[in-house]
């Protein structure tokens, strides 16, 4: 099945992070009706209905006895580049 958003990602876990991503899809839908777009309103209305279906409404966790984990340090640091250096005499 085709997703636009994948709830079952980590940065989704928590409630707040839900409710501040389907506030903000309404608060645009909202800007644009109110500046007279109303295309873009419907289709601001279609991503706010979407949003909030999958993140509020049949939002599952996969296991939400497990706590939120962070990314590992191998990952979030910067990777370095290697360098060489010719060692001729």
């Amino acid at each position: 099945m085709f997703k636009l958003i994948d709830p079952d990602h980590s940065f989704y876990r928590p409630l707040w992070i839900r409710l501040v991503v389907v506030a903000v899809c309404a608060s645009w839908t909202a800007v644009e009706f109110t500046a007279g777009s109303e295309t873009w309103g419907f289709i601001l209305l279609a991503i706010t209905a979407y949003t909030s279906a999958t993140l509020l409404v049949f939002y599952k966790p996969k296991d939400p006895a497990a706590p939120i984990e962070a990314a590992p340090a191998s990952e979030s640091a910067p990777v370095e580049a290697e360098t060489t250096r010719d060692e001729r005499p």
